[in-house]
């Protein structure tokens, strides 16, 4: 019997998407607008903590009062799950950009109405009560927010520039830090301390009505993803469901199917959000209370750190374009081990510049992560169940994270030991390295389920030439592999002439 080789259909130049550059554009703009919605009331909530603690829970130590105002903020990641696989499955029955206008909608008004809570001298219990429950409508918003932007911008990129072009929604999370915690630090120097825990600390949380409205806007007038529309074309032309409704996503086929990217998303997400809320969520508060440095002057450096991690952010993207993402996740965890302990001594050293330097180096570890999880993520996942995949592994993930400043908070309180966030970013580190080591590179290759992407028809025939140069290596490999197994089989027959 004779081995035949199977032939393959190439593929033809109108196989390719040609991402319209305008679109892309509204998109990013859009999905990155909403992310720094979201991380505006994170840095404005870590940088007003101290404010909080003595508005919501007055009459407790200031240690306590810190810690309760941390948890508050890390509560409502027990419900981003529920948001996760709420969101999650809508996004991929009905669309990625019909989610993403609920989700700012509920953001917005949520952070909105923080301003407006009443303290505790004015309405008692019900005061921390009705902040929990404004910061639990924020977590199951925020449950299908990010995850949805990322695969938002990942499906609208093309290719070759997914890491870069990914790496503007972290972007937009650091702007919306710097922009929360510079009208923190505007205000009060405005108002003055006694007026801005009076009533100042407020207005911050006001300023999300207009951005969420902006955001709404940009959101509402955005087109479907072309990979999801697409997956649902697929759907329609193969007459298997009507168009409206498209097939539900199995969550125990994701559980059973895609248990290996699970586990790496879990991994990537936990080492980057640990450091992240680490560095710009913890590090305020550790500054001023722990190491009793003046609030201004922490906050200030803070600011002038994730002003430079602005600079630093797209340029990681870009060169994971090139290099690949696992070299750098790898890079950012073997960083995180060897120099957490160092940073921390810089940081405790009461000395301005190498407080500054300390703190830069955590910042540029921190970039090694975040400028290739939004372009990573997506890309682990089949369209079909991108979406619930995505949102259960992340929204897992951010609940071990976001507990992060309750927990290190109540371990430096606990053990009066300064070095206790450096040991915790040193085991948080060695998850980042097994995940970055077992990781499947995704750099410069279509999402799964999806046909590739290109910027331009020039780019789109660079393409086609990679893919038929691969093509035509696998042949000659499998014609190798079939040339061998034929002498093979002539020199069995030879040698045992009964066999033929």
């Amino acid at each position: 019997m004779r081995l035949r080789r199977k032939r393959v259909k190439p593929m033809q130049i109108n196989d390719i998407t040609i991402i319209d550059d305008a679109k892309l554009k509204k998109a990013i703009t859009a999905a990155a607008l909403g992310n720094a919605m979201e991380w505006f009331d994170f840095g404005v909530y870590g940088f007003v903590a101290f404010a909080l603690g003595q508005v919501f829970f007055p009459g407790a130590d200031p240690g306590i009062q810190m810690i309760a105002a941390l948890a508050t903020f890390s509560v409502p990641f027990l419900v981003r799950p529920l948001g996760g696989l709420f969101f999650g499955a809508m996004g991929d029955k009905f669309g990625r950009q019909k989610v993403l206008s609920v989700t700012i909608i509920i953001m917005s008004v949520s952070t909105f109405c923080i301003g407006l809570i009443p303290g505790y001298a004015t309405i008692g219990i019900w005061a921390p009560i009705l902040l929990l429950l404004a910061k639990l409508a924020q977590g199951f918003s925020v449950g299908g927010e990010y995850t949805g932007a990322a695969i938002f911008v990942a499906e609208y990129s093309p290719d070759r520039k997914r890491g870069f072009l990914g790496s503007w929604l972290d972007f937009g999370s650091i702007a919306g830090f710097i922009l929360g915690a510079g009208v923190v630090v505007l205000i009060s120097s405005i108002v003055g301390d006694a007026n801005f825990l009076e009533w100042g600390w407020r207005i911050p949380f006001f300023i999300a009505a207009p951005l969420g409205l902006i955001g709404i806007y940009l959101r509402h007038a955005l087109e479907e993803t072309p990979t999801f529309q697409q997956h649902v074309d697929k759907i329609d032309s193969d007459s298997r469901k009507d168009i409206a409704e498209p097939p539900k996503v199995s969550f125990r086929e994701i559980l059973t199917k895609q248990w290996r990217p699970l586990i790496i998303c879990v991994g990537m997400v936990i080492a980057t959000n640990v450091t992240y809320y680490m560095l710009l969520t913890y590090m305020p508060s550790y500054l001023s209370h722990s190491l009793h440095y003046s609030e201004d002057h922490g906050v200030l450096i803070i600011i002038a750190i994730m002003v430079g991690m602005l600079f630093v952010q797209p340029f990681m993207g870009m060169l994971s374009d090139r290099f690949g993402r696992k070299p750098f996740v790898i890079i950012g965890s073997v960083g995180l081990f060897i120099l957490a302990i160092p940073c921390f001594i810089l940081i405790n050293s009461d000395v301005i510049g190498l407080i500054f330097l300390g703190l830069l180096i955590l910042a540029v570890l921190l970039n090694c992560f975040i400028g290739v999880m939004a372009s990573t993520l997506p890309a682990m996942f089949p369209t079909h169940i991108r979406y619930s995949a995505l949102a259960i592994a992340f929204n897992v993930s951010v609940l071990i994270a976001g507990l992060t400043p309750t927990i290190v908070a109540w371990l430096v309180e606990s053990t009066n030991n300064l070095y206790m966030p450096a040991y915790y970013l040193m085991v948080i580190s060695v998850i980042g390295l097994v995940t970055g080591i077992f990781m499947k590179e995704t750099a410069n290759r279509p999402l799964k389920g999806a046909t590739p992407a290109a910027s331009d028809r020039a780019e789109a025939r660079e393409i086609l030439q990679e893919h038929h140069d691969n093509i035509e290596h696998k042949i000659e490999d499998i014609d190798a592999q079939i040339a061998e197994l034929e002498a093979k089989r002539k020199n069995l027959i030879d040698q045992h002439p009964e066999i033929n």
